[in-house]
């Protein structure tokens, strides 16, 4: 069996029996973290579709997780809780940004491509700032969440931990699905040598557009999970240094590796955890572990994980 599948279904089991675990133990505030962490993953997972199979890099790709989040919260402000519904409209939302964005961003290349994310992820930030109604620059305090029908399985004092975690089951699965069908390799040929791909036949940029889209509502639906567990949205979700450290999570794991996101997200989070409880200015030595992890492990935790499996 597949090394990179059966470790990356451990994952998985380990984050199963984690909260009663962690739950016997009095540590049952380190599940926020692993939720957080899980929240981070589902968003690099959608990113990685683009970076590491289409090739696309984007600076602005956060701006989806603001959009769901926002879209989901506007919803529930407004009184629809049902936790179903407002997935639909978030979905619904994205796609209308992501279409429109898309189509406009991949009529550019490579540092083109990037900057133009970048645009549209700012626009997207003063977007949501000019929101007063919804707190603008302050962001939005929920004072209710969304519900399963009536029932809080969804929320924090329920079962959100394995809501969240069953997301990015669903998200990991389908990405790699998605990644080994007809249409993820014609992504990545795209991406090798796009000039011999369309000369093939296929329609590049239709592709590639697919591929946009679909990582946009897999960030959006991280967006709604983070607004569900934060109880607050913001702004900030948008910003470009978010959209940075997607890119960072995405290559410290391994481009488009099975498992790489999923590891960079929880190496970023349980480092910066474990960091900051050791020394206030904990990024001083933050920055230079990765520096380290990016000169060493050129193909990312993933790639340094099965060669010292193979060494043992």
């Amino acid at each position: 069996m597949d090394r990179a599948l059966v470790f990356g279904l451990a994952i998985f089991a380990v984050l199963l029996v984690a909260p009663p675990v962690l739950h016997l133990m009095g540590a049952g505030y380190l599940t926020g973290l692993l939720i957080k962490a899980m929240l981070l993953a589902i968003a690099a997972i959608s990113l990685d579709l683009l970076i590491g199979h289409g090739g696309m890099v984007s600076l602005g790709h956060a701006a989806f997780v603001a959009v769901g989040a926002y879209a989901a919260a506007i919803a529930l402000e407004s009184g629809i809780e049902n936790i179903l519904v407002l997935l639909a409209i978030t979905l619904a939302v994205t796609a209308l940004v992501a279409v429109i964005t898309g189509a406009l961003a991949l009529r550019t290349t490579g540092v083109y491509f990037l900057m133009i994310t970048l645009a549209f992820g700012q626009m997207i930030f003063f977007t949501l700032s000019s929101l007063a109604a919804y707190g603008g620059d302050d962001g939005l305090t929920l004072w209710s969440l969304a519900t399963l029908f009536g029932s809080d399985i969804v929320q924090n004092s329920g079962g959100l931990y394995f809501v969240v975690l069953a997301t990015m089951f669903a998200a990991w699965w389908g990405v790699y699905r998605m990644s080994q069908s007809r249409f993820g390799r014609v992504l990545r040929a795209a991406r090798d040598n796009p000039q011999r791909t369309a000369i093939m036949g296929y329609n590049v940029k239709r592709y590639q557009l697919v591929a946009y889209v679909i990582a946009a509502l897999i960030a959006s639906v991280s967006g709604l999970l983070t607004m569900q567990h934060a109880e607050f949205v913001s702004p900030a979700l948008a910003t470009w240094q978010r959209s940075g450290d997607l890119i960072v999570v995405v290559v410290l794991g391994g481009l488009a590796s099975r498992n790489g996101a999923i590891l960079g997200a929880f190496f970023i989070v349980i480092a910066e955890e474990v960091l900051s409880q050791i020394i206030h200015e904990w990024r001083l030595i933050y920055g230079p572990l990765l520096v380290l992890l990016v000169l060493y492990a050129k193909g990312g935790l993933s790639d340094l994980l099965t060669r010292s499996s193979a060494k043992a």
